[in-house]
């Protein structure tokens, strides 16, 4: 039997890269994981852990406009953009370091520089040493798309380096209507930014519920947001300390900084499995089967580099999966049926499984519920936003496989709902359930009356209106 120096080899400490290299380690094989930027990945360092915590800051400043109605009196508020890019930092140091403890407790090697795939069952590192293994993990994740080639391209920024601005912008035009590009627009201007979101399209968040999409685009032009449809930038010029923003329509805009968010590239590039001959798409994403495993026997790939589901829990689990299966002997895979994920806009949105477009194309028959109500918080601090909730059943067997909400704290019940859904939970499950009043999540459990999407949406009862 052929002896290696290692029993898998990691490329990449993100997500999925560190949860298959702790459970491969706990199932007894020797790993090395190698990462030439920092332990945590994309999620981690400059993604969804340093966006949530902006998107705290933000919403501090909706807290102070609603606090008048409740008989507070906040006076002299200001926000500082160096002291939440330094605590922001500190925290993300602190995690960085987690995350390089816990391989270090798992058995887990680091090698804290650059590898590529040299053959099926061999590394090779930027200093030139030859590692072999059993098994190969690529985990590299993926990095933001710049688009087509434009005048001054290379002023404009991303969602890597907008964490690290020097000054918050006062104006900023972002290219993008994902929800990466809303979230930003939307945090942004809750600090105070003029935001200009520039998309190709007449609608937002292509792939969620049409009318989660239109109520989206309500609620944030409510709260400043300017949107240019049916546009796309030609050209970014500086001019004066600012940048000249050519819009395809002839319309020049001004702003500090240009964002561009406009889908993000797997990080397969000089990896060197063109040289063993790792399938590809025309993307650059990694293919695989259902164990995550590629054309290549001895080669694997899990997360965004596979350009299947992007979202971080998603990689974890397959991480997971891939290491028992692999070398615990527990053989799983993963479920993509039921994924619950958030958009951490202002107002929220939350949603898990199909959108009624979805499962209309399936030519399924369905019953739909849905509510529309302003949550009580609002009636005493004045503010205009609503909830919106809708749950999506099959006639069938009365299950529900699809919950979209928009409203405060939409990710927290979506998650909460997904266990219900993925035990296949049906609508009448959810009417037996006993109502927490008075909240918002109590309309999920007392909606009642089916309705097709032009039917007018009654008023809630939960937080509107108290029970009696």
């Amino acid at each position: 039997m052929q002896k290696f120096d290692v029993d898998l080899f990691v490329i990449g400490a993100g997500s999925g890269g560190v949860r298959a290299a702790r459970i491969a380690a706990g199932h007894g094989a020797k790993v090395k994981v190698a990462e030439e930027f920092r332990v945590g990945g994309t999620c981690v360092i400059r993604g969804c852990v340093p966006k949530k915590l902006f998107v705290y800051a933000a919403r501090f400043a909706h807290e102070f406009a609603d606090a008048a109605g409740f008989g507070w009196t906040v006076e002299g508020t200001r926000f500082d953009w160096p002291t939440l890019i330094a605590n922001k930092d500190k925290e993300i140091a602190r995690l960085e370091g987690a995350y390089g403890t816990n391989l270090d407790r798992s058995g887990v090697e680091v090698v804290r520089q650059r590898a590529v795939v040299e053959e099926p069952n061999v590394v090779r590192l930027a200093d030139g040493t030859r590692v072999s293994a059993r098994i190969i993990l690529i985990a590299t994740g993926g990095h933001p798309n710049l688009g087509l080639d434009m005048p001054g391209r290379e002023l404009a920024i991303t969602s890597n380096e907008i964490f690290n601005l020097a000054r918050l912008p006062e104006a900023i035009v972002i290219q993008g209507a994902g929800y990466i590009a809303l979230e930003f627009a939307s945090l942004l201007a809750g600090l105070g930014a003029k935001v200009t979101v520039v998309h190709r399209g007449d609608k937002l968040l292509r792939g969620f519920d049409e009318e989660i999409r239109t109520r989206l685009a309500e609620e944030l032009a409510q709260r400043g947001i300017d949107f240019a449809f049916g546009a796309s930038i030609d050209g970014i010029y500086a001019e004066g300390g600012r940048k000249r923003v050519r819009i395809n329509d002839g319309r020049d805009l001004f702003a500090d900084e240009v964002m561009l968010a406009i889908g993000r590239t797997p990080n397969t590039t000089g990896l060197g499995l063109d040289k063993v001959g790792v399938h590809l798409t025309e993307n650059g994403a990694i293919t695989v089967d259902d164990t995550g495993r590629t054309n290549v026997p001895s080669i694997y790939a899990v997360g965004d580099v596979t350009d299947r589901v992007n979202l971080t829990p998603v990689a974890i689990r397959e991480g997971h999966a891939f290491a028992d299966s692999v070398f615990g002997g527990s053989p799983w895979s993963v479920n993509y049926d039921v994924i619950p994920t958030a958009v951490f806009t202002e107002p929220e949105i939350g949603t898990v499984g199909l959108t009624e477009e979805q499962a209309r194309a399936q030519g399924r028959r369905l019953d739909i519920y849905k509510t529309d109500f302003r949550p009580l918080k609002a009636t005493l601090s004045g503010s205009q936003s609503r909830t919106f909730m809708k749950l999506i059943v099959d006639q069938k067997d009365d299950r529900v496989i699809g919950m979209h909400l928009i409203g405060e704290a939409a990710g927290e019940m979506t998650q909460l709902a997904a266990v219900a859904m993925n035990v296949g939970a049906t609508k009448a499950d959810f009417d037996r359930t006993m109502a927490l009043h008075p909240s918002s999540a109590e309309e999920l459990v007392t909606l009642r009356g089916r309705h097709s999407s032009s039917d007018p949406i009654p008023e809630a009862s939960a937080e509107a209106t108290p029970a009696i």
